[in-house]
């Protein structure tokens, strides 16, 4: 790396931290101390406005057109908030079923590159299959009045933990890619940070949730999962940006890009977190 790169590298890493430096204290008061319903509101709002990004960068050219699509995205999760708790679960198991299959459309890059008007309905709504779930299994876990907000913390942190030890794991020994004609940056060495940064944090947060024994070990095993899968949504916005060829999906936050940028991992992992908890009992 010259000189002129190690700077700009230096500088866009300062951005990156003084951004979450400003963002991070704002996501923990609303999941720790604001009412499931606002949070519930506040949370559709954003996904909103992930969604109207996410119709730009698939090719819908219009603000107009781009309102509609997150204009649809904030009515389905309205319907499911009406739904309750099953129409909840519903749309927490379409997002399980959905991440593995988004996880084939990464073995086949090709797949819905052209300009055509079936691969834009079909971007569109994958999209929609990647937030609305992933909304649906945060306002789901919130909802447990016992430590409910205590877990959805632990989900957000532990994709955080995630990120970025695979930031400096890849930078520091990457050398072999996991994927390099969709997102060069990844490397083997990322993603074993990562999964061991998953570790770490989950024997150290689930032990202070009061998890022992058995249960730890699966919270252990289930953040490993969610952490791959994590790896998988973030690997699926990069794809749908190599096909759109733009490096980010808005400029919202200085050094992170859109906010489809900064869920793309959440959008993955929490589906997954939420419907594996829920049937391992921890």
């Amino acid at each position: 790396m010259t000189a002129e790169a190690a700077k700009s590298a230096g500088s866009g890493l300062k951005q990156r931290a003084v951004t979450a430096a400003l963002l991070v204290p704002l996501a923990v008061v609303a999941v720790l101390f604001v009412p499931n319903p606002w949070f519930a509101l506040w949370l559709c709002l954003l996904c909103s406005f992930a969604i109207v990004e996410w119709a730009r960068l698939v090719g819908w050219r219009t603000l107009s057109l781009q309102l509609v699509v997150g204009a649809v995205g904030a009515a389905l999760m309205a319907a499911v908030w009406f739904g309750g708790d099953r129409a909840l679960r519903t749309a927490l198991a379409v997002g399980v079923c959905w991440w593995p299959l988004a996880g084939l459309w990464l073995a086949n890059y090709s797949f819905g590159e052209q300009l055509r008007k079936r691969y834009l309905t079909l971007k569109t709504l994958a999209g929609l299959l990647s937030v609305v779930p992933a909304w649906s299994a945060a306002v789901l876990l919130h909802a447990d009045e016992s430590q409910g907000r205590r877990w959805v913390m632990f989900a957000l942190v532990l994709v955080w933990c995630a990120d970025v030890f695979a930031y400096f794991a890849g930078r520091a020994f990457g050398r072999t890619k996991i994927a390099p004609r969709i997102s060069p940056g990844k490397t083997r060495a990322g993603v074993f940070g990562a999964l061991s940064a998953s570790v770490v944090f989950a024997a150290a947060a689930g032990t202070v949730l009061g998890q022992r024994g058995t249960g730890l070990l699966l919270l252990i095993a289930l953040s490993l999962v969610t952490v791959m899968f994590s790896i998988v949504g973030d690997l699926f916005e990069s794809l749908i940006k190599r096909h759109s060829k733009v490096k980010d999906s808005g400029a919202v936050f200085p050094g992170h890009g859109g906010v489809f940028d900064r869920l793309d991992s959440l959008f993955a992992a929490l589906p997954v977190f939420v419907a594996g908890k829920l049937l391992l009992g921890i």
